[in-house]
Order: C-alpha cells, then structure tokens, then sequence
C-alpha cells in the first residue's frame, strides 16, 4: 500500500500538473492562456482568460502538492475545485459516460482525491516527512467541501461578470440614442 499510494498520488498529481501548464503556458499541446481564455468565454466564464489561469494555477499547484505529497488536503482541494467546475460548466449536461462527454472521469478522479486524502498521502510523502500528515474523513470532506466552495465562487464571480458585460451592452445602444437625440 505504501507505494501504492505514491504511485497514484505522482500519476495523477503530475498529470494535473500537465493539464495546468497546457492552460497557462501551452506545453504539451495545450492551447496557452489565449486559446484556454477563449475557451473559459465560450462556457461563460468571464473574464476568460483569468479564469483560465486560475483553472491552470489550482491545477499546476494542486497537482504539484498532490504529487509530492505536501499539503495532501489543499492540493486536493484545489484539484477538487477545477473538477466540480468542469462538472458543472461542461460534462453535466451530457450525463455520466465520457463516451457522451460525461462526467465519469471527473468523477473518478474526485474520489481518487477523496480517498486519499482520507488514506493519507502515506510514508513516501513531504507531508510525513515533516510530521505533518493531515487524514482522515474530516480532511476528505473539508478537502471536497473547499473545492466545490471554490467551484461556486468562481462561476459565481464569472456570472456577475457576464451580466456587467449584458448590461453595458444593453446601455450602449440607449446612449447613442440619447446623444443621437441630443444632435
């Protein structure tokens, strides 16, 4: 079990990483921050290309503590954040099976986070290494409960910007009007 742990958390912590660095900088074939910004427009968060970088930080960094095992329950939770966002902007719509473009693996990788950050991230991790090794059902559910916090504050906070956007659209053509008036 021990390098089973390790195992799991550097696979999916370093390909978290990877998914994170495609958004911001466009390594391994991932569209950069300008791409991944149009891309966060197109789902409605606003502005896109912050979004885009907070999407690619929490996963860059989430992934990074994930992996190393450091700070096991706010890497996860920053992981958990993008994944419950991407649920609910994009897959959940489409139902379960990633066939449809589904949430199933978001989901997978959810309780991958859960479990364990319930688990621990084990002897071969920062976190034991410095006598810091934070686990148990409580740091899963507080690690899960953060992530879909985060997950509403951020389409939250990308609604209000999209309804300023509307409503300076809707203002414009009301004041080329009144100045039209006014000639």
């Amino acid at each position: 079990m021990k390098v089973s742990r390790l195992l799991v958390r550097a696979t999916i912590g370093f390909l978290f990483v990877g998914h994170g660095t495609q958004k911001l900088f466009g390594w391994f074939g991932g569209g950069g921050l300008k791409a991944t910004g149009e891309a966060f427009e197109s789902l409605g968060m606003r502005p896109g290309k912050r979004n885009a970088a907070a999407a690619g930080i929490a996963e860059s960094v989430g992934g990074a503590l994930f992996a190393l095992g450091l700070a096991t329950p706010l890497g996860a939770a920053a992981l958990s954040s993008v994944m419950i966002t991407a649920i609910r902007k994009v897959h959940a719509p489409k139902g379960i099976w990633v066939s449809e473009g589904g949430f199933e693996y978001n989901a997978v990788l959810l309780a991958v986070l859960f479990g364990l950050t319930e688990v621990g991230p084990g002897p071969w991790s920062l976190d034991a290494l410095r006598g810091s090794e934070r686990a148990g059902l409580r740091w899963a559910v507080a690690q899960l409960a953060l992530g879909a916090l985060a997950s509403t504050a951020a389409i939250a906070a990308a609604d209000r910007a999209k309804a300023a956007v509307s409503a300076e659209a809707a203002r414009a053509p009301a004041e080329d009007e009144a100045t039209a008036q006014s000639a």
